[in-house]
């Protein structure tokens, strides 16, 4: 079984448009190339990559076009546009119509307005990324989960699918904290078409990152959205925070250890490959 990664990043600091990349570590603030990756690749059986937008800018989705143009293992490119300016429609036409552009994702976890999403100038975009066949994906907290509900049943039509879990607060884990964002994904999954993507939880969940602390997590997810909507994505080299790539893969593949094999089929490659269109 080859097995496709919906969610991964490369990067150059001296590009100069990662605001968010603190300068002084050692992890993040190198640059990360295919070459980078490819044992992990090889390793893990991952034949397919989506490489999802790190800065907020229209020149960083064009050089990610690039590496894709000469990377095999690169099936799609999540990039950005500026939301705030709807003159980048036309942009984003232009971006479309590249064979392996698949949509594009708003940096909306950095934002200090939670009510971004819904402003009226913004609303745009969503249409735009509607008519174009494009897709969604939604970066942000639990704090934002009720606007994510307002939007996507808002727009029913676009393709949406949740990163890394919506980040729940793994290093802060109390039942208060876990209810509020299992019950916000719950209603994600009942009354929208959003995928999500089982990704991102190694980091959120600071230094325990076990079996046990992760599984209530993903047991939800599994429950809420089906196998059918659910993809796994490694978002490396972010989660070298915590470990490596092969070693995320290894407890991605634990924690859905009770699953079927069609059903993992469908988490570790059949979602991501329909969604995205591969």
């Amino acid at each position: 079984m080859n097995y496709v990664d919906a969610h991964h990043h490369y990067w150059h600091p001296a590009r100069g448009d990662y605001g968010w990349m603190p300068p002084d570590n050692a992890v993040l603030s190198r640059p990360y190339t295919p070459a980078d990756l490819s044992a992990a690749l090889q390793a893990t059986a991952v034949g397919k990559t989506v490489l999802v937008q790190a800065a907020p800018s229209v020149e960083e989705s064009e050089y990610l076009l690039g590496i894709a143009d000469a990377t095999p293992h690169v099936a799609k490119v999540v990039g950005w546009v500026n939301f705030e300016d709807a003159s980048h429609s036309a942009t984003l036409k232009r971006l479309s119509a590249h064979p392996k552009f698949a949509g594009v994702r708003p940096m909306i976890q950095d934002l200090p307005d939670d009510n971004w999403m819904l402003r009226d100038d913004v609303q745009w975009a969503y249409k735009a990324i509607i008519k174009n066949d494009l897709t969604f994906d939604c970066l942000g907290f639990p704090q934002h989960l009720e606007n994510f509900h307002t939007l996507l049943t808002r727009y029913p039509d676009m393709r949406a699918v949740i990163d890394h879990c919506m980040k729940p607060r793994l290093n802060e884990h109390t039942d208060e904290n876990f209810r509020t964002w299992s019950q916000g994904m719950s209603r994600l999954a009942t009354d929208t078409n959003v995928c999500c993507k089982l990704s991102g939880l190694v980091t959120e969940a600071d230094t325990d990152w076990s079996y046990s602390a992760l599984k209530p997590y993903t047991d939800h997810i599994i429950s809420a959205f089906g196998a059918e909507r659910i993809m796994w994505g490694s978002d490396w080299p972010v989660a070298r925070l915590r470990c490596e790539y092969e070693d995320w893969f290894q407890l991605a593949m634990q924690l859905t250890s009770d699953q079927s094999e069609a059903n993992r089929q469908q988490i570790f490659a059949g979602t991501a490959t329909k969604f995205y269109r591969l």
